[in-house]
């Protein structure tokens, strides 16, 4: 198959040439991020037929952030479903943001947190570059990208985050969570306490994985989980499994034809 260039735009990425699009992913960044900081993650999902639209997040703004994400999903040349995928402080946004929006769900990694309930990001990273760059990722790829990033912001993973995460438990879209157990920027515990306020949060860790989950190590087998969730969301809200167990296939079997029963009624 003829492939068309996939980095489309700077933070664009789109379906190989020929390919059925199945679907939109508004990335949302952490502290410090640039949209070079995602293009091996979006090359992967555009590969399986999701575009990918990296939208620059701002501390200090977050309504030009949520103007530019409502300008995204006003395009009706961005197929459904849409969903919000932020990272960090990206993910608190994609938060506050889900239940107000068009989009079908979220996906949510390392949330960033108030410093009121995961204490100061700045002792837990360190001071230097070496210290921020061990916090957030051991893959030796992403540690070079953000190394060579003129435009990455070096410390501000430090900077505070004030916008309202708890909000978490507001909305009631399908949402996946990925969370590294090895996390210093958002330890673990305080983050699943904000996961579980949402009972349509589908929490899944990645064993080992620090603060740049979507960038980390285990980047392959994270960027499958989501793209399970993205075909999954595809089948309808309330998430179905694709690939089960056949403990789990009787299951839905016996659902199916209890169903069916109950119709012909």
């Amino acid at each position: 198959m003829t492939t068309r260039q996939t980095h489309t735009a700077a933070g664009a990425w789109d379906e190989p040439e020929g390919a059925t699009p199945r679907g939109t992913v508004v990335l949302l960044p952490g502290r410090g991020e640039t949209a070079a900081s995602y293009a091996r993650l979006g090359r992967r999902l555009s590969a399986d037929g999701y575009r990918v639209r990296y939208v620059r997040v701002e501390l200090g703004d977050v309504a030009g952030a949520r103007a530019a994400v409502e300008e995204l999903l006003a395009d009706e040349s961005l197929p459904a479903p849409r969903v919000l995928l932020g990272s960090d402080s990206g993910a608190a946004l994609a938060a506050q943001l889900v239940p107000e929006l068009p989009v079908e769900g979220a996906v949510l990694a390392a949330i960033a947190l108030p410093s009121a309930l995961q204490g100061s990001a700045t002792a837990a990273v360190g001071a230097d570059w070496a210290d921020e760059v061990d916090a957030r990722t051991a893959c030796p790829v992403h540690r070079a990208v953000i190394s060579a990033d003129e435009e990455f912001t070096r410390g501000a993973i430090a900077s505070p985050v004030s916008w309202e995460t708890g909000s978490v438990g507001a909305q009631d879209r399908p949402t996946l969570a990925l969370h590294g157990t090895d996390d210093r920027v958002t330890p673990l515990a305080p983050a699943l306490e904000v996961y579980a306020q949402a009972s349509r949060t589908d929490v899944r860790l990645v064993q080992g994985g620090r603060h740049d989950v979507l960038n980390d190590v285990a980047h392959r087998s994270v960027a499958a989980t989501i793209v399970l969730f993205l075909e999954s969301l595809k089948l309808g809200p309330d998430v179905p499994p694709i690939v089960t167990g056949p403990a789990r296939t009787a299951e839905l079997s016996t659902a199916a034809v209890s169903r069916s029963g109950s119709a012909a009624l």
